[in-house]
């Protein structure tokens, strides 16, 4: 059963300039998601999705391969990520190469660990799944959520502004740091996360959005948290 880690990174960045290589705790912030899908040893082919020779260069230095570059159509801000899967998958058809499994690995997220990718991958084969995806619980139940309505404010869900937290529903989101996949059951539906679908649950000193200078500061914050003593 062969697998291909397919880490997306391409050059523009409005937010955070050359965002997906900017230095993080000493190093690319890539790198981390390069390291733990080559640490993980469930991967056949680690590759970096690209339109920038800068991150090519810096990929390959890290132990990743960059076969092709990205295509324009896939560089643009409206390409999807399942855009630029199937563009990879496509691309690998041509040089004779395919693949069963899949894993789109995010090059900012350098909370993702060999281990998870393992767990995930596992889960993934094993179970009768077509992809397995990290999440995380919200730290408030959105079942109490308000909306402001003109100058009013008011319960979203009226029926629940006296219900106890520990009595609701836990409700997760996605992670954004990784999704494992079915190769064929993707490119049969065109859905990374489809109806056949699981989910790892991490903690939220694992999980850091990263769209801004904040965010950025707070993710090294508890990426050096969770490696204290390392």
């Amino acid at each position: 059963m062969s697998s291909i880690a397919i880490i997306t990174a391409r050059g523009g960045s409005k937010r955070i300039p050359k965002k997906n290589i900017k230095e993080f705790c000493g190093q690319p912030i890539i790198a981390y998601s390069i390291k733990a899908a080559m640490e993980s040893g469930v991967f056949d082919e680690v590759m970096v999705s690209t339109d920038s020779l800068q991150i090519k260069e810096i990929a390959e230095r890290y132990g990743a391969k960059v076969p092709f570059m990205r295509s324009e159509a896939t560089s643009n801000d409206y390409a999807t990520t399942a855009d630029v899967i199937k563009e990879v998958i496509s691309e690998y058809e041509k040089l004779g190469r395919e693949f069963e499994y899949g894993c789109c690995i995010y090059p900012t997220a350098p909370f993702i660990t060999d281990k998870k990718l393992e767990e995930a991958m596992a889960k993934l084969i094993s179970g009768d799944f077509h992809s397995v995806v990290p999440v995380v619980r919200y730290s408030f139940p959105p079942q109490r959520a308000f909306v402001i309505e003109g100058d009013s404010l008011k319960y979203m869900y009226p029926e629940h502004m006296n219900t106890r937290s520990q009595d609701l529903e836990p409700i997760y989101h996605d992670c954004g740091q990784f999704y494992c996949f079915d190769v064929q059951a993707f490119l049969k539906s065109g859905k990374i996360v489809g109806s056949k679908a699981s989910a790892i649950i991490m903690s939220e000193l694992q999980v850091q959005d990263i769209d801004n200078e904040i965010d950025w500061k707070m993710a090294e914050l508890k990426y050096r948290l969770n490696n204290q003593g390392e």
